[in-house]
């Protein structure tokens, strides 16, 4: 059972972070930006981001350091969950 769950922790914490890479790259394009997947895409990783966004604040309005927090942040819990269940 906990060889299951920590399988179950390890994909969705790699989902999560594949979301928000595909945030990143997406807020690259502006075609890209305003499609209906970027919309889904932004409704599910928008509000993690955001907490780090508090801590640091877009530079100059356009360069967004909080994705390179959110992984980081991330990962620590991931690895932190899956010592607890190991």
């Amino acid at each position: 059972m906990a060889v299951f769950i920590y399988q179950v922790v390890s994909l969705l914490c790699t989902c999560y972070i594949l979301m928000l890479m595909i945030r990143v790259v997406g807020s690259w394009f502006v075609s890209f930006r305003n499609s209906r997947f970027m919309i889904f895409i932004a409704q599910y990783t928008d509000p993690y981001l955001n907490i780090f966004r508090k801590i640091i604040p877009p530079i100059g309005g356009v360069l967004d350091l909080s994705p390179l927090l959110g992984f980081f942040v991330l990962r620590l819990i991931e690895n932190f969950l899956l010592m607890l269940l190991s």
